[in-house]
């Protein structure tokens, strides 16, 4: 009787366990689905694109060997919300900083520049105003004066925050703290 016992308890815990298995693998798979991703554009058509319809541009800097940059597309720019946000209101441009083309941007070529085994675009220095970082991202406005550079990698929490600032021109009329602090009240 007692081995019946033990033997149907531990068929019990077994059927348990295979069927919460499957129910986490299951949510696992869903958390990882996005059903809207940012469309990336290139520098060449956003400038077209913004002479048919202005919008505000958002550039992600990045480096192929920048650790965090990887994290940040994974954490932060596959966010729905964000994906969904910076489709409706910006350009996106996903830029490699080392890009080694040359850039036409406003009128001005910025070239590539080697540096000791690894180089810069101009342009990439031109836009975090001499201080390249990665991951940055850079917000330029409508008439293609760049607004703000933010380096360092971004939550999507507050990440959210920054592009509603720009992207709702928050920043000509309230400074980041107070805009912060009343964020969703």
């Amino acid at each position: 009787m007692k081995i019946n016992f033990v033997i149907l308890f531990l068929g019990a815990l077994f059927i348990s366990g295979s069927f919460e298995s499957r129910a986490q693998n299951n949510s696992v798979k869903a958390s990882h689905k996005t059903s809207c991703k940012i469309k990336w554009y290139s520098i060449d058509e956003v400038i077209e694109l913004n002479k048919a319809k202005k919008k505000k541009i958002i550039i992600d800097l990045y480096t192929d060997w920048c650790g965090w940059c990887k994290v940040m597309d994974k954490n932060t720019f596959a966010n729905e919300e964000i994906a969904t946000y910076i489709n409706k209101y910006y350009y996106p441009v996903k830029l490699d900083a080392e890009y080694k083309n040359d850039i036409t941007f406003n009128d001005k070529v910025y070239s590539y520049v080697a540096n000791k085994g690894k180089g810069y675009n101009q342009f990439a220095l031109e836009i975090t105003g001499g201080r390249l970082s990665y991951p940055s991202v850079v917000f330029i406005d409508e008439e293609l004066n760049v607004i703000q550079p933010i380096q360092g990698y971004q939550e999507a929490k507050e990440f959210i925050k920054i592009v509603k600032f720009f992207g709702e021109d928050h920043y000509k009329k309230t400074p980041w703290t107070v805009y912060e602090q009343n964020y969703g009240k």
